[in-house]
């Protein structure tokens, strides 16, 4: 099934021939190789550029795999495809498996009538050395997971029976695929043990798999909770990990960060106008591979719609924190918290995520931080109900979450 992906489809089209590499990256399996081709190559076409000037490899197949060791090789065969001064397109799939592989783009680069784009999923690919090696000449492209919009885009049923189905199994592009639950269910899982969970484990040469597995769980369940690295370290001291050192947990942490499998949410405080240190929040790149990862068990659905959320922010482009807002009630200061503070730009928003509003006292509860803070920024709860946009007696947009995922302008409603 072929879905368009016209978000960065166009971040593509306005990169074309800056003089950079466009490095796409993301998590595995979430449509990095059909944006190259056939969505980006056939626009390519579309404008007129000739096929033998769009050079396109894939490193993960077998008749490539004589260039994994042999980068001159490749260099070799890659320039005697460019036979005149008019621009050609290298499309590089998966150009990770290649060893030394930076030192065949920067060559590359120096090349004024070859235009370079590379997709790369793993650690390995944006390891520190390798960015040094590009620092300021890359421009990468992050890719996600399916968002609700670009689902329902294809899939069959009403917006209800689509959030049911994206709440519970994500946005992998390859469930289109799939007719059961069951077979969703095992494609998850055995995605998640058998490709990312194995890509960290090999990268990092890792021999505690127990903990790390172990560490993805607490993350899986307690999502939309604020943790940090000390407080997971004493759960594990408590179940007996008495040689464990909280070293250890930072390392697996940023191991699955790298490997785009979680994201994580600075806390900042508001008034203060601050980050504060710890603790913070993890949220899952794809909210189906969170449910695998915990057998498709603890599937509370405000968690999951935060979660959810918190990923459409980031893809419109929006740097993400947890607001932390000081309030003073009954001469004590107590701490409350914002869910979401947006920015991008000079835009910011403050946003709460609750999934229903059906009484008052829910209603003040979903407002007290908001209305203490003291800006003209917009501030806004974002619930599951099927509702017009409303304002609650202090002026906070109410926003249904479809209204919020379906439109792109909705936040300026």
């Amino acid at each position: 099934m072929k879905i368009n992906r016209p978000l960065y489809l166009n971040k593509l089209i306005n990169k074309q021939a800056n003089g950079l590499v466009k490095v796409i990256t993301g998590i595995r399996r979430s449509g990095k190789t059909f944006l190259l081709d056939p969505l980006f190559k056939n626009y390519l076409l579309s404008q007129g550029v000739p096929e033998d000037h769009i050079i396109k490899i894939e490193f993960d197949r077998v008749e490539n795999l004589k260039y994994h060791h042999d980068v001159e090789k490749l260099n070799a065969y890659i320039r005697s495809l460019i036979q005149d001064d008019s621009l050609y397109y290298l499309l590089l799939d998966e150009i990770q498996l290649v060893n030394q592989f930076e030192y065949l783009l920067t060559g590359l680069l120096y090349e004024k009538n070859v235009d370079i784009y590379v997709t790369g999923s793993n650690s390995k690919f944006l390891s520190s050395d390798i960015i040094t090696e590009f620092r300021g000449r890359d421009d990468q492209v992050r890719v996600y997971p399916l968002s609700f919009s670009e689902f329902m885009s294809v899939f069959p049923g009403d917006k209800l029976d689509g959030w049911g189905e994206y709440v519970t199994y994500g946005g992998m592009p390859q469930l289109f695929s799939m007719k059961t639950d069951r077979e969703k269910a095992d494609y998850l899982r055995d995605l998640f043990d058998h490709t990312y969970f194995k890509d960290i484990v090999d990268r990092y040469k890792i021999k505690r798999t127990d903990v790390l597995e172990s560490l993805v769980n607490i993350l899986a369940s307690s999502v939309g909770s604020l943790t940090n690295p000390r407080k997971i370290y004493r759960t594990f001291q408590s179940h007996g990990e008495k040689e464990l050192s909280i070293n250890t947990i930072y390392s697996y942490l940023s191991f699955l960060e790298e490997a785009f499998v979680v994201e994580k949410s600075e806390r900042y405080d508001v008034k203060g106008r601050k980050y504060v240190q710890t603790p913070n929040k993890y949220y899952f790149t794809d909210v189906g591979l969170r449910n695998a990862c915990l057998n498709f068990r603890q599937q509370e659905e405000s968690h999951l719609m935060e979660n959810i959320i918190y990923n459409e922010l980031v893809v419109r482009g929006y740097n993400v924190d947890v607001g932390l807002v000081e309030i003073r009630e009954d001469d004590k200061r107590k701490q409350t918290e914002v869910d979401f503070v947006c920015n991008q730009g000079s835009k910011r928003y403050y946003i709460q995520s609750a999934l229903h509003l059906d009484t008052r006292d829910k209603t003040i509860q979903e407002s007290r931080s908001l209305d203490h803070i003291n800006d003209n920024f917009k501030k806004i709860i974002i619930v599951k109900d099927i509702l017009k946009p409303w304002r609650t007696e202090t002026g906070i947009l109410v926003l249904g979450v479809f209204d919020f995922l379906l439109s792109q302008g909705s936040l300026d409603f």
